[in-house]
């Protein structure tokens, strides 16, 4: 499919750079909409996922996936939420393990990769629809378009799938995070990182101990030590190579695109394939200049992103 080089994205101009364009949605962006409906279910190993429930009585479900430390009440996941049930969308958003406010059971808690636990969402809530979408932000992303991949056309009501700011190649883009003026971020994401290994080494002793969290200084040293060998890897190198959702673009079988700004601070230049465009028949690439990372906001920063206007075209658009 084609990639899309001239996107109608264009950021305020008060957005002068990558940084802003990331933090000013994650911080200052307010977004109204309804409460949601709150739901628990049980995984197959005996823990348990969050849920929240976006109702309109319709047919179609969009499925949001959050990003690394994230969940599903952050401003980006509401903002996609707002914008698909004022298109007459179900709308479900969905906390990764450990990170709806209650500490999971297992000592496991969720990683780049995990889509065991995004197939038990969607055959959870796939019943009462006859469409399902999926829609996911940064590692979000990654587990969303690893799914689709792994999923071919297993699953019949899957009908497109959506990635925005996803590191599609995850250990170039450990290391561009981790690097020069990008490592506030990485720093930010250790602290809660390493504040939940902390919690979890009191509850499973004998499986997570805590007394490498101090020297540990970088994402990539926190998942050669815990990320990977928690979830069955011998260490980071095979993490990520084994979840990075670059190796399987090329297996989606259902309509997906790939929303990834230039001057994502978070992104390696390995996560902007254009070469893959003209051999891929499912994914549609775009890759504007600006945008940040999960920002792409709109000219009135509480309103519609650009992100979310796009990814209501591309579903609703009969490809």
């Amino acid at each position: 499919m084609p990639l899309t080089s001239d996107s109608l994205y264009q950021r305020p101009n008060w957005l002068f750079s990558g940084h802003l364009e990331t933090i000013y949605p994650a911080l200052f962006r307010k977004v109204e909409i309804q409460k949601p409906k709150r739901e628990r279910i049980e995984t197959p190993d005996g823990d348990f996922l969050d849920l929240d429930w976006f109702n309109t009585g319709s047919t179609r479900l969009v499925i949001v996936s959050h990003g690394l430390e994230g969940n599903s009440t952050r401003p980006y996941m509401l903002g996609m939420a707002r914008e698909f049930t004022q298109k007459d969308f179900d709308v479900l958003t969905w906390n990764f393990r450990g990170c709806s406010g209650e500490m999971n059971r297992k000592a496991i808690f969720y990683h780049s990769g995990a889509t065991y636990d995004l197939d038990t969402v969607v055959r959870h809530a796939q019943a009462d629809y006859q469409e399902i979408y999926l829609v996911g932000f940064s590692l979000g992303g990654n587990l969303t378009l690893k799914y689709l991949g792994e999923q071919k056309s297993s699953n019949p009501k899957i009908k497109k799938g959506i990635a925005i700011s996803v590191p599609l190649d995850l250990a170039k883009s450990c290391e561009k995070i981790s690097t020069g003026e990008n490592i506030i971020y990485s720093r930010r994401f250790l602290v809660s990182l390493k504040e939940k290994v902390q919690n979890k080494s009191s509850l499973f002793p004998g499986e997570i101990s805590p007394k490498a969290l101090r020297k540990i200084k970088t994402l990539r040293e926190f998942d050669d030590i815990y990320t990977g060998p928690l979830h069955g890897f011998s260490n980071a190198t095979e993490y990520y190579r084994v979840n990075s959702s670059l190796q399987f673009l090329e297996l989606i079988e259902v309509p997906t695109l790939v929303l990834n700004a230039q001057n994502d601070p978070f992104l390696s230049d390995t996560c902007f394939p254009t070469e893959m465009a003209n051999r891929l028949e499912q994914v549609h690439f775009e890759f504007p200049k600006h945008g940040g990372h999960v920002g792409f906001t709109g000219p009135f920063p509480e309103k519609t992103y650009y992100s979310e206007r796009r990814a209501v075209e591309f579903i609703t658009f009969d490809l």
